[in-house]
């Protein structure tokens, strides 16, 4: 009993031990690192959000956005303005900020008196978009940051030819001067100099970062556009850089990139914000997204190699900022400092000034087809005058380099077609010996000189050049907001008719329909002359082997009619356009081979006389 009584003793104080022993050693530790982690993390919201404006620290202790009006925002920092023949706003002298930029020679929407396009946007407002530049270190207090104001001349606005010098006093011996220049397009300069009037000898490093503070609604969709982080970077080679807004957050939300030169920012369809530092210096560059208070800030910005500033030297460090509209005749003068080489000179490989800046345009994988393509289609539209005749003469100019690649195509299809019904006979004949039906299909083939695979691979080759040329006209803003004739004042937007109104007779919105309120919607004059003419060419084709495919095929202008009659108008009437000059070429190919064709029925039908192809 005694030693049982004792053993119970033992048991019960070992068991404390070990509670006290995991107490002290496990779970104490691991509550402090949590603790600790809290308050890190409690400190570093804190602290993002003193550095922005535009933030505020919610009920739960987290950074939340104020979503201030845009001109509240505007107003919550002392400005200087900006006043050029492209570019009118302001820049925020809290933080030194490009903040507030407009677009004077685009609008909003096609009307006269329509608002400029907004390119950038203050800190604290919905979906802020900004531009800062300023130096890092380490354990250095009164760096300038965003809540720094710097000091302006009164009165001073920034305009082409009249720079606008800042400065700040950190009080703790560094003088920071930052002297803001920009041109007549699209382009600021930064001109950052710090001088070193104490004691020791300090380690600073400068940096630019450009940040979109949530996406807009109406960007990122678009799957052949590229819409987000864009840039040109590499040590040894410089290469196309991007990180699209629909896989950036998901797949990579940071990537960091080393780069001699080169450049970086984040892109929308038109509208490009770029950084471009000195190209004779190292940086270390980064595309990222960093979730702060419900909302996705999305940055590219880079850092250059510190260096040394003893006392009373100074450091500068020159760095550009492009902001404006990506026309690529603009891009390429910057490129090229000015003397850009023309459209023609694909060979002419001298240094740039900004390597390859015209890649800031998606040109997608056909890079060697889409150029030369927006080279002569801006060729004709100097000539014309008019966006949509441009686009047409060159799809003229297209079918007739590919003429003879089409020519092959369409006299194997209007051979198939002329023995046709042959070949129904034969499958009628041997509908139960598929082996023997192949052998005299190939014979008959042999017989009448038919190549079946000469209708389809002259078509395949053809593709790429076609793919390139809607590529053109999607990426590029040359067609945003350029009229055509009558209703068409907007190539980049869909027909603004549609059928179920009596384009536009009666005061009616099919839109508000719902559930195909969006399929109705520009079924206008030409999604249908669009539908027209596939329907024809369809017609003028051989029939597929297999009746379920025929009729499918026979439902493919109606399937695409619809479907494409929501694309912008400018890419309907190239397809359309384009199907005309087919269908004229396969007419006169089907009149050579005596081809009985839909055209010569409706003819006939429409005169009342047997068709010439029938006698």
């Amino acid at each position: 009993m005694q030693n049982d009584n004792k053993n119970t003793l033992v048991f019960i104080v070992s068991a404390f031990a070990i509670l006290i022993g995991y107490q002290f050693f496990v779970l104490g530790p691991n509550q402090k690192k949590q603790e600790q982690a809290a308050r890190q993390k409690k400190a570093a919201e804190a602290q993002v959000a003193a550095a922005n404006p535009g933030m505020t620290i919610g009920p739960d202790g987290k950074p939340a956005p104020i979503k201030l009006s845009r001109e509240a925002a505007k107003a919550a920092s002392p400005r200087i303005a900006v006043d050029t023949p492209a570019l009118a706003g302001s820049i925020a002298l809290k933080g030194a900020r490009i903040d507030d930029l407009w677009l004077k020679r685009y609008g909003q929407t096609t009307k006269k008196n329509a608002p400029p396009v907004e390119l950038l946007r203050p800190t604290g407002a919905e979906n802020a978009f900004f531009a800062e530049f300023g130096w890092a270190g380490a354990n250095l207090p009164g760096l300038p940051n965003a809540n720094t104001v710097w000091t302006a001349p009164a009165g001073a606005t920034l305009r082409p030819g009249s720079p606008v010098v800042l400065t700040y006093d950190n009080g703790a011996g560094l003088i920071f001067t930052r002297t803001l220049s920009v041109d007549a397009d699209a382009m600021f300069t930064i001109a950052d100099a710090v001088k070193n009037q104490g004691g020791q000898t300090l380690s600073l490093a400068p940096y630019a970062s450009v940040q979109r503070w949530g996406i807009p609604a109406d960007l990122g969709k678009n799957h052949i556009v590229h819409e987000g982080g864009v840039g040109i970077l590499g040590d040894k080679d410089l290469e196309l850089k991007q990180a699209k807004y629909q896989k950036w957050k998901k797949d990579k939300p940071i990537q960091t990139f080393s780069s001699k030169g080169g450049w970086t920012g984040i892109t929308d369809k038109y509208w490009l914000a770029a950084l471009i530092p000195s190209q004779d210096e190292t940086i270390t560059a980064q595309y990222k997204v960093t979730p702060v208070g419900g909302v996705d800030v999305y940055e590219a910005n880079y850092l250059a190699a510190p260096r040394n500033l003893a006392p009373g030297q100074t450091l500068t460090e020159t760095t550009r900022l492009f902001a404006g509209a990506k026309t690529v005749p603009l891009l390429r003068n910057y490129e090229y400092n000015g003397n850009p080489p023309s459209g023609w000179a694909f060979w002419d490989r001298r240094k740039a000034d900004i390597p390859r800046f015209d890649d800031a345009v998606d040109w997608g994988m056909f890079a060697l087809i889409t150029r030369p393509i927006f080279n002569v289609l801006e060729i004709f539209y100097k000539l014309v005058g008019n966006f949509g005749i441009a686009i047409m003469l060159l799809t003229v100019t297209l079918k007739l380099l590919l003429y003879p690649l089409a020519d092959k195509s369409y006299e194997s299809m209007a051979k198939m077609k002329k023995i046709a019904p042959e070949v129904e006979k034969l499958k009628a004949k041997n509908k139960e010996d598929p082996a023997k039906l192949q052998q005299e299909t190939m014979a008959l083939y042999a017989k009448e000189k038919i190549n079946p695979f000469m209708g389809c691979v002259p078509m395949l080759i053809q593709i790429p050049v076609f793919y390139s040329l809607y590529k053109v006209l999607t990426v590029t803003i040359e067609m945003r907001h350029a009229p055509f004739f009558g209703w068409i004042q907007d190539l980049s937007a869909p027909d603004p008719t549609t059928i179920f109104n009596l384009f536009g007779l009666i005061p009616w919105d099919p839109g508000m329909l719902p559930f195909v309120g969006a399929m109705i919607a520009h079924l206008g004059v030409w999604p249908l002359l669009y539908g027209f003419t596939m329907w024809l060419t369809t017609a003028m084709n051989p029939p597929a082997g297999d009746p379920m495919q025929q009729k499918i095929f026979q439902l493919f202008p109606i399937i695409f009619t619809f479907t494409l009659s929501g694309f912008a108008v400018g890419l309907v009437i190239y397809w359309c356009w384009s199907n005309v000059l087919t269908i004229i070429q396969q007419y006169i190919i089907m009149r050579r081979y005596k081809v009985e064709n839909p055209i010569d029925k409706i003819i006939a039908r429409l005169s009342g006389k047997k068709t010439a192809t029938a006698t």
